[in-house]
């Protein structure tokens, strides 16, 4: 049986993070930022953030010794080919390791996501968050399970954790996974081309995410800027590094959430009930969800003895990325779970960088299409109840006595009467229970074609470096009330170019159902076009695929999806319709 721990965890978590407004994008050789450390470059294909984090977590002992192999982890799906210097810690290099590059990479998503680390231009990073993360008994009991450290050892007070944030980003137009120690140095071999090209990130944000609040291991409290640009030396002194001490096993379990929904959505939140004893009419169960400071109560709820019904509230999500604690009350029946949590998020983090005619790609390989999870379909059933009428007479029999009469003898001692039934009709009858079903199914159908301004398009066969437009439609179908349904809301394209990772375009919705879907307006677009952009190294003769997954369409049995994908064929470039003309 596993052990269950009520948990207090006193520990020294040494980490401050800068809440700044980081870069996601930037230009080449852009190395200002506006007041506040706001707004930045544009950025290209060729030096630019991913907006992908992650951290390297060492097991050391309390005196500082390395007692395990670093190991990464990160949310995001990170190839194997990036370029990296393998697993060594801030430590390793204090003590005087160089970097050396790695040909094969590799980290861990954990079960429950991570944080936040590096804040973004449209995604913020939390101390508070990180810490509930490290500080949990999740997190302990992972780093146990990497590194074979037993839990009960690992929480002594014997061992620490050495934290450091990792980006994940291009430069000069390839892929590397860096910690913040690992980018100061690089910069130094490589003559400033880092800090040249990318700033905001390599030598602010990324550095700035996680340092010490107090002296330990060697490394001092950081006491200098926490908006603005840092040096390769104080990077490499005090930056880029957190401590867990352990002197207690760790806080209550880190809790994954029970939803996960995106930002400004119409969203179903169902549970279910169940009753060993009938739930009728005459004494209905009720529920009420409270979300997000607003409650949503359903009443009337009937369910035959030994059944179960399940329940929803159909209620919009908030406009900005949150974690929501969804509570529930019930009357009249049970649920295994009262107590939820809902995860808000955004979607609109990794627009794609502004392509450009000078980009290259000579290693390209086009990569498989995802595998998303499919639903096409669900169906649930509502219990309903009506009497069923069944008249029986139930009697009542009194006595009515009698008075002597004529024919009476005069010694008459007997009484006289008769018996009367003054009973009535009764309705003994029952509840009959009817369980109505329900269905829905979701369908839809994408295309892709060159823009209709592309000049040199034949039917569906173009130059790369040109824009495609797209157009995606979601039907669903459903023999419910509204009330039991959200059509489909949102879909994401993915790009080969990006190996259907990294970046994606969430498209405008025209809401309604049948929902269609396309390309927001292109900000690289001169024209203001509703495209995305082929690049223009893409190779002749083959198809360039565009994916986009079809999500929020939502039943109280779940929601539903769609993998959708289409492709226009690349032939030539846009360089072939450059021409010069002389007299």
């Amino acid at each position: 049986m596993k052990r269950i721990r009520k948990v207090i965890f006193p520990l020294l978590f040494s980490l401050v993070l800068v809440l700044s407004t980081g870069i996601t994008a930037f230009a080449a050789g852009d190395g200002n930022i506006d007041g506040g450390g706001g707004g930045m470059g544009s950025g290209t294909a060729t030096d630019v953030w991913h907006g992908q984090d992650g951290v390297r977590i060492t097991v050391v002992t309390s005196g500082g010794s390395a007692v395990s192999t670093p190991f990464d982890l990160s949310n995001s799906n990170i190839a194997n080919n990036v370029i990296n210097f393998g697993k060594v810690s801030k430590l390793s290099y204090t003590s005087g390791t160089s970097l050396s590059p790695n040909g094969y990479y590799s980290c861990s998503k954990p079960g429950v996501a991570l944080p936040r680390i590096i804040s973004g231009t449209s995604s913020r990073a939390s101390i508070e968050a990180i810490r509930r993360y490290f500080c949990s008994e999740y997190a302990a009991q992972l780093v146990s399970d990497k590194t074979g450290i037993a839990f009960d050892d690992l929480i002594s007070g014997d061992y620490k954790l050495v934290i450091e944030p990792i980006a994940y980003f291009t430069h000069g137009g390839r892929n590397y996974a860096m910690t913040a120690t690992e980018a100061a140095l690089y910069n130094q071999m490589s003559g400033g081309t880092l800090r040249s090209k990318m700033p905001s990130l390599t030598h602010q944000n990324l550095p700035l995410s996680i340092f010490l609040e107090t002296a330990d291991l060697g490394y001092p409290a950081w006491t200098g800027t926490t908006s603005g640009k840092v040096s390769d030396s104080d990077i490499l002194s005090a930056l880029g590094i957190g401590i867990v001490s352990y002197r207690d096993v760790p806080e209550a379990e880190l809790q994954a959430p029970d939803y996960t929904y995106r930002v400004d959505t119409d969203v179903i939140t169902s549970i279910t009930l169940t009753t060993t004893e009938e739930v009728n009419p005459d004494d209905p169960a009720s529920v009420t969800f409270h979300i997000n400071g607003r409650e949503y109560t359903v009443t009337d709820i009937v369910i035959p003895e030994n059944g179960s019904q399940v329940v929803w509230a159909k209620w919009h999500t908030p406009s900005e990325p949150t974690t929501l604690t969804i509570t529930v009350s019930v009357s009249g029946a049970t649920t295994a779970k009262t107590s939820f949590v809902a995860r808000i998020i955004s979607l609109e983090e990794n627009l794609p960088p502004d392509p450009l005619a000078t980009d290259t790609n000579p290693h390209f390989s086009t990569p498989s299409l995802p595998n998303n999870p499919l639903k096409l379909s669900a169906s649930w059933s509502v219990w309903s109840a009506s009497w069923h009428a069944n008249w029986e007479w139930e009697s009542d029999w009194d006595w009515e006595s009698g008075s002597h009469d004529s024919s009476c003898p005069a010694d008459c001692s007997s009484s006289h009467g008769h018996w009367v039934d003054n009973g009535e009709w009764v309705d003994n009858g029952w509840y009959d229970f009817t369980s109505t079903s329900y269905s829905a199914s979701l369908t839809g159908s994408m295309e892709i074609h060159p823009d209709d301004i592309v000049p040199t398009a034949v039917g569906d066969t173009m130059k790369s470096g040109y824009g495609i437009k797209e157009s995606a439609t979601a039907r669903f179908s459903a023999n419910t009330p509204e009330s039991h349904y959200a059509p489909a809301q949102t879909a994401v394209s993915y790009f080969p170019e990006f190996s259907y990772d990294n970046y994606w375009r969430l498209l405008s919705c025209s809401g309604g159902n049948p929902a269609t879907f396309a390309f927001k307006a292109n900000e690289y677009s001169t024209y203001g076009r509703n495209v995305h952009f082929t690049p223009v190294w893409y190779p002749d003769g083959t198809n360039y695929t565009v994916y986009t997954y079809v999500i929020d369409a939502w039943t109280p049995s779940g929601m539903l999806s769609l993998n959708l994908n289409d492709a226009v064929q690349i032939q030539g470039s846009l360089y072939d319709d450059w021409y010069s003309k002389r007299e």
